[in-house]
């Protein structure tokens, strides 16, 4: 094998992720939008976040080029999108309105991965009759289920602006919330540095660690993974 298609056959399954992040974000993000909108919030569908059109949602750097350098790092590839806008002053309970605009994007990941675990084995009933359209139905349905695992669990770490910190606001007091907003404006610098600065810097990865104890160990679990990837 050449190095040209020994690289490329361990860049491609990368890359592949990257392509099947761009629905698992847009739903994502439209299920932020969506779940604030029937809380009373109409700020996510006057702003045209409702949409599945992925220009409304992709973030150039989160959507784009952060998975692209994952990708090409060989580590597992995550990314995020624009933050949906939300007024939690719409909400009627503001603590419970937080976590369920929270938790909807993280939620609407595990159902995009459920999908694809039931894909996974239709492609792998598809393997008796149609080998090549079983194995392809079932590799990028394992990809994308894969994918929207990573989402999940990279969005449930509990630091802002991650989905994760919406459960902080529980424990808040409503006088802290202000206070809580504030910090999330600046919250990204050190989510970067936790994925890209502390690892290149120590060289270790505390959120690829995370996520392969967690999503890396789910993906199997429902599905007959050994059949193609030899588990």
């Amino acid at each position: 094998m050449s190095s040209f298609a020994y690289t490329w056959a361990h860049i491609w399954p990368q890359l592949l992720m990257v392509v099947l992040m761009i629905p698992a974000i847009v739903f994502h993000e439209m299920a932020h939008g969506f779940a604030a909108y029937k809380l009373g919030d109409p700020t996510a569908k006057r702003s045209g976040r409702l949409s599945a059109n992925p220009l409304k949602h992709l973030d150039p750097f989160g959507s784009v080029v952060l998975p692209l350098i994952l990708a090409v790092a060989g580590g597992p590839v995550f990314g995020y999108a624009k933050p949906v806008p939300y007024d939690p002053r719409y909400f009627k309970n503001l603590k419970v309105g937080e976590v369920v605009v929270g938790l909807a994007g993280p939620l609407c990941n595990l159902l995009q991965a459920c999908v694809g675990w039931v894909l996974c084995w239709v492609g792998w009933w598809l393997l008796g009759t149609s080998p090549q359209v079983g194995y392809w139905v079932y590799l990028v349905a394992y990809y994308y289920a894969y994918i929207n695992l990573v989402l999940m669990f990279f969005n449930l770490i509990p630091l802002p602006p991650l989905d994760g910190s919406s459960i902080i606001a529980v424990f808040l007091p409503r006088r802290a919330m202000n206070g809580y907003y504030q910090v999330q404006r600046y919250a990204m610098v050190i989510l970067l540095a936790l994925i890209i600065v502390i690892p290149w810097v120590t060289g270790v990865d505390v959120i690829g660690l995370y996520l392969n104890v967690t999503a890396g160990n789910l993906i199997d679990l429902p599905l007959p993974a050994h059949v193609l990837f030899g588990r």
